[in-house]
């Protein structure tokens, strides 16, 4: 009877979680306690490259990088959709198309929106 509950169905599932975030976390801790521990200047320096650091840290970008990156993970994410899509095309029949179809529509008028608002070209 013990087998069929819902607990236990989910038991092996918990403890899975519970020894990989045990497993995970050991090195972690060993490395904060046996690590060394010096700062200095250097070490807490910032590192550009091997170069000596110009300017602030800290600058505002523009705008557009966010946009241009923003196209980019819509257009990436649409790809993560059709491509399961296309590999069971055919089991899926007309529906599936059609809604496929509403889909490319729906981020093409988005990216039709973008070039007319002019949120694509670069300053």
């Amino acid at each position: 009877m013990l087998s069929t509950s819902y607990f236990y169905q989910y038991l092996f599932v918990g403890i899975f979680v519970v020894f990989s975030a045990i497993f995970a976390l050991i090195p972690l801790i060993l490395a904060w306690f046996l690590a060394p521990k010096k700062p200095s200047a250097d070490k807490q320096a910032t590192y550009e490259c091997g170069l000596d650091s110009q300017g602030e840290p800290w600058i505002q970008y523009h705008v557009q990088y966010y946009i241009y990156a923003l196209v980019f993970v819509i257009f990436d994410i649409e790809t993560v959709f059709i491509y399961p899509w296309a590999v069971a095309f055919k089991k899926l029949g007309l529906f599936a198309f059609v809604e496929m179809v509403l889909f490319i529509a729906i981020l093409a008028f988005g990216l039709v929106y973008a070039w007319k608002k002019k949120m694509l070209e670069w300053d």
